[in-house]
């Protein structure tokens, strides 16, 4: 049997909004291709095996006009031809800093994403994939179940 888990927004409301208004705040003012925010932050929840907010963020993605094809096709998008350079550099940044080595995020890794897609979005990109990452394990911890 589960252990019944407690429901963080009853817990802690005013921090739940917090992290819902970052989140907010960078898809807004974040990354300038929204559909590259969401292949990265279906990643780190594929990684993290957070199938609720798999669910969630496949379909924002769909949403925005990515292809199913390709997200058929991200967990292995080393051997996809289907992702573009910097689309690739995000993908291993996330993926990175999602398994975080202890010296962290390596410079080859960094310097790629940062020649590939500007400072701008490579700041906005950290910023999506942290909270992704806090997101995920918030709703791991918590166990929410995806949508139905």
């Amino acid at each position: 049997m589960t252990r019944q888990r407690i429901e963080l927004a009853a817990a802690s409301p005013r921090a739940v909004s917090l992290i819902t208004e970052l989140e907010d705040v960078l898809r807004r003012e974040g990354l300038c291709d929204d559909r590259l925010r969401e292949l990265a932050r279906i990643r780190v929840a594929q990684l993290n095996g957070c199938a609720y907010f798999l669910a969630l963020r496949s379909a924002e993605a769909i949403r925005l006009g990515e292809r199913q094809e390709r997200l058929n096709e991200l967990a292995g998008w080393r051997d996809s031809p289907r992702f573009t350079d910097s689309e690739r550099a995000a993908l291993a940044l996330a993926e990175t800093m999602t398994k975080l080595p202890a010296d962290g995020v390596p410079d080859d890794v960094y310097g790629v994403a940062e020649n590939l897609l500007g400072p701008y979005n490579l700041a906005n990109l950290i910023m999506a994939v942290s909270v992704a990452n806090a997101l995920d394990r918030m709703c791991l911890a918590a166990r929410i179940a995806p949508p139905q």
